[in-house]
């Protein structure tokens, strides 16, 4: 398969706007498996993998998050390929 797998971390205000249940959208939609989750310190860290351009569109939906975000920075990181069966909010 041509694809790749990255960590995302989302920082501003991504908590409490309904981000996680959003990117699982989003996840489905591009077709990217992985999962979100809260970060104790207010980020929103992210882990997927899936073609090179589904990846790419995923990152792009994250840059802008649901409507009630208001999104700071955003740190991608490439990781070596994990295997997730399908996108899960942890």
């Amino acid at each position: 398969m041509d694809g790749k797998s990255v960590s995302i971390q989302v920082s501003g205000k991504v908590q409490n706007v309904g981000y996680r249940y959003q990117a699982k959208e989003a996840a489905n939609r591009f077709g990217v498996r992985g999962f979100v989750k809260n970060q104790p310190d207010g980020t929103v860290y992210l882990e997927v993998i899936g073609t090179n351009l589904a990846v790419e569109l995923f990152c792009e939906w994250c840059r802008k998050g649901p409507d009630w975000a208001k999104v700071k920075d955003i740190f991608i990181c490439n990781l070596p390929d994990q295997d997730f069966a399908d996108f899960v909010i942890k």
